[in-house]
């Protein structure tokens, strides 16, 4: 029996873009999710996508989240969490009902809309009520599009707080939000044992992506960069739509 159920060469490139995709939301704060599953759509079947996705991330959150534990606000995520528990109950008996063919055709509109719609600092984050309104948003929207990082930056704000405490406290909750991704799916039957040994492949890129890109934050052109990773998630979106429509 295969130690993996896909391809050496898949494997390898599904393995440097979680490092990549890790470096991107290190350094930057946001963005490599959407990046990491543009890149997995392209060789996972609909229905392991997301969850796949959402165990990555888990460990590349988590990771951030330690170390920058020092800046954690119990406050932040508390009413995160309160949100976010709510959205994942309403959401177990949803997947057994959507079609999972629509997954990547969302998906790729979802990140397009992401590098080219509007996505005003809505800064809703400040006090308790939004916070928990964003736990319940967020949480609900990860469950069907997987990447809704940016989504969440937005809702937080960056105003207000240092680089580091915005990293922690996003980290934190985007943690949590793909944790209880993960405990949805399985709850509504997907198994995960087979596709272990590629996460854990994916999870040492993540932790070696995160450190790099811990290292570089606040040090690298911002502004050039995300105009280029505009581009690339652009074109990996058009691609991922091109071939889920034909």
């Amino acid at each position: 029996m295969a130690l993996f159920p896909l391809p050496l060469i898949d494997v390898l490139i599904l393995t440097l873009a979680s490092f990549m995709g890790a470096v991107f939301t290190a350094a930057f704060g946001v963005g490599g999710g959407a990046f990491l599953l543009a890149v997995m759509a392209g060789y996972l079947p609909a229905m392991a996508l997301i969850p796949l996705h959402g165990l990555v991330q888990m460990g590349s959150n988590a990771s951030r989240a330690i170390m920058t534990r020092q800046y954690f606000s119990c406050a932040v995520f508390g009413w995160f969490a309160l949100g976010a528990v709510i959205a994942a109950l309403f959401s177990v008996p949803l997947i057994g009902w959507f079609d999972m063919n629509f997954i990547k055709p969302l998906i790729a509109v979802f990140i397009l809309w992401l590098c080219w719609g509007t996505m005003p600092a809505l800064g809703l984050g400040k006090n308790k009520m939004g916070l928990a309104a964003g736990g319940l948003v967020t949480t609900a929207a990860t469950m069907l599009v997987g990447a809704t990082g940016p989504l969440l930056a937005a809702w937080l704000g960056r105003e207000g707080v240092s680089r580091w405490q915005y990293t922690a406290n996003f980290a934190s909750c985007m943690t949590l939000q793909h944790f209880l991704k993960v405990l949805v799916f399985v709850a509504a039957g997907f198994s995960f044992w087979q596709w272990l040994p590629l996460v854990g492949l994916m999870l040492l890129g993540v932790f070696a992506g995160t450190r790099l890109g811990l290292l570089c934050l606040g040090k690298l052109p911002e502004k050039a960069f995300r105009t280029a990773f505009k581009w690339l998630l652009t074109l990996l979106s058009l691609h991922l739509l091109w071939t889920s429509l034909s």
